[in-house]
């Protein structure tokens, strides 16, 4: 993934998130970019149970996966997360996913909105912004 700050995190397939064939279902790899987002945040000082309880949310409004390769059960992967753009209400994350051997399993995209506790756009309060900001250079 071309660009600074990729922030990288590992899991391993589980029985669970497999179908039987034992590959890993489509929908688990929506989790693993989440799974990368929360930590990225998390690194960089923002984390999602102190904006909610701040009353500031984060749901997702856009969503875009490509598969290029399955991943298997007990298989390693890793998720290459990355910032692409901060807005005043808005974040928007990339992902690349990676299996044993740095095949490629993944890209993905996700936008999130910032939003009020009645589900109302709000701005991202700024010591969130300049956080996220300053993780996506």
């Amino acid at each position: 993934m071309a660009g600074p700050l990729v922030h990288s995190v590992e899991v391993t397939v589980r029985y669970a998130e497999t179908d039987q064939m034992g590959r890993a279902h489509h929908g688990v790899y929506v989790v693993w970019c989440e799974l990368g987002r929360t930590s990225m945040m998390r690194e960089h000082g923002v984390s999602y149970a102190d904006l909610e309880r701040r009353g500031v949310y984060l749901p997702v409004t856009r969503l875009n996966v490509e598969y290029r390769s399955a991943a298997h059960y007990e298989e390693p992967v890793r998720i290459d997360t990355r910032i692409l753009e901060v807005r005043s209400r808005t974040v928007r994350f990339d992902y690349e996913l990676f299996g044993s051997g740095d095949r490629l399993l993944a890209r993905a995209s996700t936008e999130l909105a910032c939003i009020d506790a009645e589900g109302r756009m709000r701005r991202l309060p700024e010591d969130v912004r300049a956080a996220l900001t300053a993780a996506s250079r």
